[in-house]
């Protein structure tokens, strides 16, 4: 096995890791602490990529375009928070599925409305259109080497946000016991309310880092969406350091498996038979782990510790 090609593949499974870690730490927020269902998590990744592909045109700068897009998604999950979602958190998951699934549909159709129907590819400055040596045999592009570090760096910084800050310390209050933190004398919902807008700004980011190299598109939201719930549901409904772990984990695996498994199978079967079956069930890589997990742990890998 060519050992250049593997870390390659390696760096490329943790690109999509910190990415899908983006989405399901939004996810985690909400679900885990405002025990709400939000399947139109991923039209605020949607929503990211286009404001940030539309304020890059116009500053005629990546950078200060994801700088600009940053409070905008804010705002945008904000109002969303106002108008929709703070009307669900008394009402069944049920409802909550029925609801966030018709903000997909009114994102994706604002989307067309605004924006058109065709996917917008969003130009990279010249620094970060190009490789960089790793070593002497290893050339990675340095734009997803850029979105590695930028994900470790959020995750860290969210890391020290939920265990080392008041906010961190209302979030986990809330968390455990919202009627007592209400009574306490903290406004319950306005917390909630910056908690769903952090969960769009992280989601946004991660819309924002990929729409250079796949455009920013209708439904771009809708697929990945799935990948984020299964994170979640991996390393543990509310967990922070469960969804960075499976996320990551979820990355090698999806990523390692569709570059490998078909090498693999023809150790012990035909080459037909091998390339025909491999992207099959690399497809179902992640689903499998999900359905072990469940099987063996139901809580999750890192569930959070028990309320109180």
């Amino acid at each position: 096995m060519d050992t250049t090609l593997l870390f390659i593949q390696f760096l490329n499974g943790m690109q999509l890791g910190v990415l899908l870690f983006l989405l399901a730490a939004g996810l985690s927020l909400t679900f885990g602490i405002m025990d709400l269902v939000n399947l139109a998590h991923g039209s605020l990744y949607m929503a990211g990529a286009f404001i940030c592909a539309s304020l890059t045109f116009w500053t005629g700068s990546f950078i200060w375009g994801v700088l600009l897009a940053i409070p905008a998604v804010a705002l945008v999950g904000y109002v969303t928070e106002f108008l929709v979602i703070r009307h669900l958190y008394t009402r069944s998951h049920l409802d909550h599925v029925l609801a966030t699934f018709g903000l997909i549909l009114v994102f994706d159709t604002s989307v067309h409305l605004i924006w058109g129907s065709q996917g917008i590819a969003v130009p990279l400055p010249a620094f970060l259109d190009g490789q960089v040596t790793l070593f002497t045999d290893v050339v990675f592009p340095t734009f997803r080497l850029v979105i590695i570090l930028a994900g470790l760096l959020i995750a860290a910084g969210l890391y020290y946000l939920v265990n080392h800050t008041r906010i961190g310390m209302l979030i986990r209050a809330g968390a455990s016991n919202r009627t007592m933190v209400s009574a306490l004398g903290i406004n319950i919902q306005f917390l909630f309310s910056m908690i769903f807008a952090l969960g769009a700004v992280l989601a946004g980011i991660a819309g924002m880092l990929i729409s250079p190299i796949s455009e920013a598109s209708i439904g771009m939201g809708n697929q990945i969406i799935i990948t984020a719930f299964v994170v979640i549901v991996v390393g543990g409904v509310g967990s922070m350091k469960g969804a960075f772990i499976a996320a990551i984990m979820i990355g090698l695996i999806d990523t390692l498996g569709r570059s490998y498994l078909d090498t693999i199978f023809k150790l012990f079967m035909s080459s037909n038979a091998a390339e025909t079956s491999a992207p099959a069930v690399s497809a179902m890589l992640i689903y499998i782990l999900m359905a072990v997990v469940l099987a063996l742990r139901p809580q999750g890998l890192f569930p959070p510790k028990a309320r109180g």
